[in-house]
């Protein structure tokens, strides 16, 4: 069996994803052409959604996203601890302070019942947050119609960053397509599907659409409608509002549509592969992760969480499997407890869900192009390092 790396999520490229873009590269326009609005509305028409906006990142589009739902100085923004930084960064970019919400020990998203409550707390304190971001973690969606309501009680605005979870469906609908404002994707390699950089945001409201887009071209427009009063000619542009370069290219963009032609087929293979996971993961002194009934998720990742006794030796099992080239990760170390954010007054023990979590947690390899042999070869690994790790 070879014994070459098995990384824990990589990108599937193809001809004729080389093709695209190479057409993209040859082209009259690497910037600025007409790849980038059809990617937008491919996007939107896939989300059931009227606007989409492309970004160079999903950073940038969730730093936008606040900027276009007034978020600033003297602004709370709440998230969860287990995500990537941005998901909170984004906040403090426009001057806004941060807190997070503990997750649900089942799905290791935001949890609803925990927001009720810190919600309840912040109203009679005076501080509500202005907007809650909820991470669709590992492709699995929040429960979004908990979160809406307590929304409409407490009147906040939601961002979803479902980066982990594009074809992913809440309900039956796909996320983003009701209850939020604004959601956010990514298409980073590791991702579901890739533009190799890359983000998007999809809302249902022109008006944030359009803030947004101002915001990623500089804080610049040129739309005839709104210059036509002082407009002396095609030529003639305006900067509104400060904002950014945070443009997507041509090249990313043909990326992006070609691979979004096979995002059915990569949710499909995920999917089947977690099933595999199911059957071949049976029996070990593991927690697997599993889908709540009203979501479907796209299977960005696939946490598993050790028991008590074999957390005390999480560090040897991780490095077992490296070891062995199985590219296994943590997902997340809380963002909570990170020296940026300690400084800023939060610390361990305030979020003890997704601290334990994140103490017990690794996630094996799952992307579309893992073979089933190689599948094989990631779980005999694991039951080795969890057999060795029972000996210590």
């Amino acid at each position: 069996m070879s014994n070459e790396f098995i990384p824990y999520g990589r990108q599937s490229i193809t001809a004729a994803d080389v093709e695209a873009v190479c057409e993209a590269l040859t082209s009259d326009f690497l910037t600025q052409g007409p790849l980038v609005g059809q990617f937008e509305r491919a996007i939107a028409k896939l989300s059931q959604c009227k606007y989409a906006v492309a970004a160079n990142s999903a950073t940038s589009a969730l730093h936008v996203a606040c900027l276009a739902l007034d978020v600033g100085p003297g602004d709370s923004v709440w998230t969860t601890p287990n995500t990537f930084i941005a998901s909170a960064n984004c906040a403090l970019y426009c001057g806004a302070s941060v807190d997070f919400v503990d997750i649900d020990p089942q799905t290791y998203n935001l949890c609803p019942v925990r927001l009720a409550e810190k919600l309840a707390e912040a109203e009679a304190s005076g501080c509500l947050p202005k907007v809650v971001i909820p991470v669709h973690f590992g492709g699995h969606p929040c429960d979004m119609r908990a979160l809406y309501e307590l929304a409409q009680t407490y009147g906040f605005s939601i961002i979803e960053d479902a980066s982990h979870a594009i074809g992913a469906k809440y309900k039956g609908t796909p996320v983003g397509q009701r209850y939020s404002d604004i959601c956010i994707f990514s298409f980073h390699p590791v991702k579901v599907m890739t533009s190799a950089e890359g983000g998007m945001a999809i809302t249902q409201h022109e008006h944030l659409a359009e803030r947004m887009r101002t915001l990623v071209h500089q804080g610049v427009t040129k739309n005839k409608l709104e210059l036509e009063t002082t407009s002396p000619g095609d030529w003639y542009y305006e900067q509104q509002v400060l904002g950014f370069n945070y443009r997507m290219t041509e090249l990313q963009a043909a990326l992006g549509l070609s691979q979004l032609e096979r995002l059915s087929h990569f949710i499909e293979r995920r999917r089947a592969l977690v099933q595999r996971y199911y059957q071949l993961l049976s029996g070990l002194p593991i927690q697997l992760p599993g889908e709540a009934d009203y979501g479907f998720s796209s299977w960005h990742l696939f946490p598993i969480v050790l028991n008590e006794v074999l957390a005390e030796q999480r560090a040897s099992i991780f490095k077992y499997l490296r070891d062995h080239q199985i590219g296994t990760q943590v997902h997340y170390i809380p963002v909570h407890t990170q020296p940026f954010y300690q400084q800023r007054g939060f610390n361990w023990g305030m979020y003890p869900v997704a601290e334990d979590y994140y103490q017990r947690t690794l996630s094996l390899p799952l992307y579309p192009d893992l073979t089933d042999e190689q599948q094989v070869r990631v779980v005999e690994t694991l039951q080795q390092a969890i057999d060795q790790a029972i000996i210590l």
